[in-house]
């Protein structure tokens, strides 16, 4: 009896360490997930900034600004234009 009894206390000590054991792992586990979903927001938030700073920097008005401040570029005389037609 007190052999049982040995094996019970055991297998109650076993069953607790495993649970600490798994709870512990549980809540890492669920800190990373935070971390990670804290994470995911700033790069959203990075994403947005940099998609407005690129519709920045290639709008229109700015790279014809550019070309004719440093490339000294100018639109084409009427008579430099040549159209070209598709033929079916």
């Amino acid at each position: 009896m007190a052999r049982l009894t040995g094996f019970l206390v055991m297998l109650v000590v076993a069953s607790s360490l495993g649970v600490v054991a798994s709870q512990h792992q549980a809540r890492k586990l669920y800190a990373a997930v935070e971390r990670e979903q804290q994470r995911s927001q700033q790069l959203e938030v990075e994403w947005g900034q940099l998609q407005l700073e690129q519709s920045t920097w290639a709008a229109h008005a700015r790279i014809e600004k550019l070309a004719r401040e440093k490339l000294a570029m100018r639109p084409p005389l009427p008579g430099q234009i040549i159209a070209i037609e598709e033929r079916p």
